[in-house]
């Protein structure tokens, strides 16, 4: 791989480039938050639709979980090749290609008359969401390497501000359509839509052209994605099971444990998306004073520590704790992941990893449940636990305060 600039400073050698003066810029910075906050507002939007989605078609188990399968399946396909393309031509095409794909799809999902339809509206959000997962990403890492301090934690911040804002659009707009769930789920779908074609021109204008990657010896000869990379996925299952997890079987767990009604439990959803919101808001300063291995690190006991609690107690307050610490630990983790796989080996890399953590998302409720059904909710819960202590002797491969982020 070239010798890219590191997270500290400009590359070695020759003279700040124009292509490096601009990708330090505010604006650059801009153009990637942009990406991040509109990935998430679809992806919020989306995930909120799905109960409707469910009672509309009178879907069972199984045609939700076909209905994930391709959405999943279209978004990982989407990654490898966006990764490769990434390397190859610059970032800046992917990411600008997924935003009319997002928009569009998010509206076929919504209004979807029949499952063929809305099958074929989760391919194309998958494969949008795919995209712009992978490519924003990259030119996040390339946007981080060319200012004096970290900033990918930030980035990741703006997608959960997104995802909540557009998760709550349809409690917000239920209102004013008799809490018609249809209804109100096409006009989220329509505002994300709108936001969609705005972005798509504002992000036109300002998303910068990242260089490309080059995965060359000095004899010409492709070099293989460094073994570096399938360390950071095995790091990205860790998260992903636990964010996973938290998203998909907090509510029922406190709602079960504590013997509260279904609208107390959901709160514990609520202190996971919040915590996760503040902690990557602030976590570039903590990567700054502390290091990317510090950081993930405490991370990982943070959110085992978490779900050893939730796995343990009883009382409410306890158990909101508990999951308040499972999102702020896994709110540390997945920027550091996924910089370091970019400085590391650039869209490819990050491709490999991205698969590795979204796979796992996916398949987590599966999994989850089918533990649940053996051993109980709350025994099951040791499970992220135990993965998330192993990021402890993992994270060793994460560059530590003052290192740079690149490793062969």
């Amino acid at each position: 791989m070239t010798d890219l600039p590191s997270a500290d400073g400009p590359a070695r050698g020759s003279g700040v480039t124009a292509e490096a003066a601009t990708l330090r810029t505010g604006r650059a910075v801009a153009a990637v938050v942009l990406l991040f906050a509109y990935n998430g507002l679809v992806i919020g939007v989306y995930s909120a639709a799905i109960p409707t989605l469910q009672a509309r078609f009178g879907l069972a188990p199984w045609q939700m979980s076909l209905l994930f399968i391709l959405v999943g399946v279209a978004a990982i396909t989407s990654m490898q090749v966006s990764g490769r393309v990434a390397d190859r031509a610059g970032a800046r095409r992917i990411s600008l290609g997924a935003i009319p794909l997002l928009a569009v799809a998010v509206v076929g999902v919504a209004w979807a008359p029949s499952m063929a339809v809305l099958c074929v509206a989760g391919v194309l959000l998958g494969l949008g969401n795919g995209g712009i997962d992978v490519s924003m990403n990259a030119i996040g890492v390339q946007v981080e390497k060319n200012r004096p301090r970290p900033i990918m934690s930030f980035f990741h911040g703006m997608w959960s501000v997104g995802n909540l804002v557009g998760a709550s659009l349809l409690a917000i707009l239920a209102p004013a359509f008799g809490r018609d769930a249809g209804r109100t789920v096409l006009a989220a779908a329509t505002i994300a839509a709108v936001v969609g074609v705005a972005v798509f021109v504002l992000a036109w204008r300002i998303v910068p052209e990242t260089a490309p990657v080059v995965h060359h010896d000095e004899s010409g000869r492709r070099t293989p994605i460094p073994a570096a990379a399938y360390v950071l996925g095995l790091m990205a299952i860790a998260f992903g099971l636990g964010e996973g997890t938290a998203y998909d079987w907090s509510g029922l767990h406190v709602t079960e444990v504590a013997q509260v009604d279904v609208t107390t439990g959901s709160l514990a959803v609520t202190c996971v998306a919040a915590f996760m919101v503040v902690i990557r808001l602030s976590g570039d300063r903590l990567v700054t004073r502390f290091g990317r291995r510090a950081v993930t690190r405490f991370g990982g006991a943070c959110s085992a520590l978490g779900y050893v609690i939730v796995a343990t107690a009883t009382p409410l307050p306890a158990l909101l704790a508990g999951w308040s610490l499972v999102g702020l630990g896994i709110g540390m983790i997945a920027p550091q992941v996924y910089a370091v796989a970019g400085h590391t080996a650039g869209g490819r890399g990050l491709a490999v990893v991205v698969t590795f953590g979204y796979a796992t998302f996916l398949l987590s409720p599966a999994v989850i449940g089918f533990l649940v059904g053996q051993v109980g909710i709350r025994s099951t819960m040791y499970l992220p636990a135990v993965l998330l202590l192993g990021l402890l002797v993992v994270a060793r491969i994460l560059p530590s305060r003052g290192e740079p982020d690149r490793h062969g």
